[in-house]
């Protein structure tokens, strides 16, 4: 089992305050001192909750000048709000600052107000992601791509700087959605994935559905499965819950009706803002106990050895823990160790 960094930070700190980015850096440089396979920074825009983050190829070339070895991916570009030649020219980028440790999952989007930034409708954004995969493969590669110039005269085009790596390590984001993993498997894509919208039984049958799909479309290749996990360890799980139930209840409450609008696109008489603040402390509450015991990473050394080995048992290949969800920096940084210590045990074995 391999073990990363993820970040998607709330981001309600005041506007001129300094150090929204120590964790993230201070992080890295853990992660790339003691073994961790990568770190993840994430697509997010118009909302505090991961505002930190509206371009990973920034936040990626900032990690690139701060680590040696650690991988620097994106987790994830949304596809289908940018041109396969600017994703492909910015995390060229990345992966010559970084010395070839570049790697993309690319997602179809979430948020309908995301598609301001857009290519696309909003509609169309699960064809325009398994469209762009084989095009931003090939522009890795240095193929050139036809294009109408500014004139509307045909043109051919090919990005500069050439990445480092012949290939682009390439995943699909899914948030649960089965369809997702079968089109990761048919484009030779990892998945990278979470427990938000299901649980672990779920996504153990979706694991041997896309290793299946995979092995048959690509001569036995197994594909890579990433899962997104929130995670703080510490000495004893009743003093882990107490350090992280204020943390990730605001966290929670911060992104409920962000998650809300989401299903509200599809149903146009939902009105989140009719929700009672009494739901919402019920839905947070709720969330809470949901993620502490079942959906995170959470409690002692032993505590997530249990988890980690149960996770293995499906079929994960790579825990990436979301560790900035509130938390003070120095108590999250100094919570690495116990995270270290589980990585150790499990690369022991």
């Amino acid at each position: 089992m391999d073990f990363s960094l993820f970040y998607f930070a709330d981001d309600s700190t005041p506007d001129g305050a300094a150090g929204r980015y120590e964790l993230l850096l201070e992080g890295a440089r853990f992660a790339d001192r003691h073994g961790f396979r990568a770190v993840w920074t994430p697509e997010r825009h118009f909302h505090p909750f991961g505002g930190l983050y509206p371009n990973p190829s920034v936040v990626g070339a900032a990690l690139a000048m701060v680590t040696s070895s650690v991988a620097i991916r994106a987790g994830s570009v949304v596809a289908p709000l940018h041109h396969p030649l600017r994703i492909a020219e910015e995390w060229s980028v990345v992966d010559n600052l970084s010395g070839g440790r570049a790697g993309v999952s690319l997602a179809s989007g979430w948020h309908p107000v995301d598609f301001a930034l857009g290519r696309v409708p909003y509609e169309d954004r699960k064809r325009a992601l398994a469209d762009g995969i084989e095009g931003l493969r090939g522009l890795w590669r240095g193929e050139e791509l036809e294009v109408l110039d500014g004139n509307g005269a045909p043109a051919r085009v090919r990005i500069f700087p050439p990445p480092v790596q012949r290939e682009l390590p390439l995943w699909v984001t899914s948030a649960g959605d089965a369809e997702t993993f079968r089109t990761a498997a048919a484009a030779r894509a990892g998945v990278l994935t979470h427990l938000l919208h299901q649980d672990v039984d779920e996504l153990a049958v979706k694991i041997a559905d896309y290793r299946r799909a995979a092995r048959e479309a690509h001569d036995g290749w197994e594909g890579h499965v990433v899962l997104m996990l929130h995670t703080f360890l510490g000495t004893g799980r009743d003093e882990v819950r107490a350090t992280v139930e204020g943390p990730l209840s605001a966290y929670l409450r911060s992104s409920v009706r962000l998650i809300a609008r989401s299903f509200g696109a599809l149903d146009p008489d939902f009105d989140v803002d009719a929700l009672e603040d009494e739901d919402l402390d019920f839905l947070v509450a709720r969330s809470f106990d949901t993620y502490f015991e079942q959906r995170g990473l959470f409690g002692t050394v032993a505590d997530a050895k249990e988890t980690v080995e149960r996770l293995r048992g499906i079929g994960v290949d790579e825990i990436a823990c979301l560790i900035d969800f509130g938390i003070d920096t120095k108590t999250v940084l100094d919570g690495l160790r116990h995270l270290d210590a589980v990585r150790a045990a499990c690369e022991a074995n």
